[in-house]
């Protein structure tokens, strides 16, 4: 495997657990929760250099599920910018000799943008997944087809889903995304494992349906482009 393409892997499971981690605010004091964040934005930096020319093939997308992903990444990148500018306007110590002063209006929108960040992340990496498992299997020289392996993992996977549809009631989601107000809040002194359990299994089920949906999208593309072209059509009747 091309070890340049290993190192972007790891750098951005890194990246994902940074935002995970960064999500326990209340667990973690303010410092580590800003050092963390600024750790992931450097992360995301990273990212983009090494995905730079990603840019340059927007505007040859013309298959609707490549259009779709565009418009996916795109909404990302304006969540981590808008995750990123309210960082600095309410850091208290990373940026804080900038005295921005942002407030609690500001504070919201970092919450609201940090979980449509970790939903559209996991998004992105349910579109790429398909990447992922080549990767694995380079890394662990796996070869050959095994029905058995295959069914399995898609078991563990919809299981992974399941689990996270169940946490999304449990960590209330719904009203996190529509950026609703709500007391409730995680008792880290019960169960922190628990906490980053929750979002995990969250995180996998967007990763599922985005793998699958992406699969459904690209098989139907391909039937399409098959069929022959009936005969009245060919003759531009």
């Amino acid at each position: 495997m091309n070890k340049t393409f290993l190192l972007r892997l790891v750098l951005d499971a890194i990246g994902a657990g940074l935002l995970l981690a960064a999500l326990a605010y209340y667990w973690l004091d303010n410092t580590a929760h800003e050092l963390i964040g600024t750790g992931l934005f450097l992360l995301l930096m990273v990212h983009n250099v090494f995905n730079r020319r990603w840019y340059g093939a927007i505007a040859r997308a013309r298959a609707p599920h490549r259009l779709a992903d565009v418009v996916l990444t795109l909404c990302l990148l304006a969540a981590m910018g808008v995750l990123l500018i309210t960082s600095v306007m309410i850091s208290r110590t990373v940026f804080s000799f900038l005295q921005l002063g942002g407030g609690f209006s500001a504070r919201q929108v970092h919450l609201f943008a940090a979980y449509w960040s970790l939903a559209l992340v996991s998004i992105h990496i349910g579109l790429r997944w398909q990447r992922v498992m080549h990767a694995m299997r380079n890394i662990f020289h796996i070869t050959g087809q095994s029905a058995l392996r295959t069914a399995a993992l898609r078991l563990v996977a919809a299981a992974i889903a399941g689990c996270g549809l169940q946490s999304s009631f449990v960590m209330g989601v719904g009203s996190k995304l529509a950026l609703q107000m709500s007391l409730d809040g995680w008792d880290f002194e019960a169960s922190a494992p628990g906490f980053f359990l929750n979002w995990a299994a969250i995180a996998g089920l967007y990763m599922f349906v985005a793998h699958y949906a992406m699969g459904a999208a690209q098989a139907l593309q391909r039937r399409t482009a098959a069929a022959p072209a009936r005969p009245g059509m060919e003759e531009g009747a």
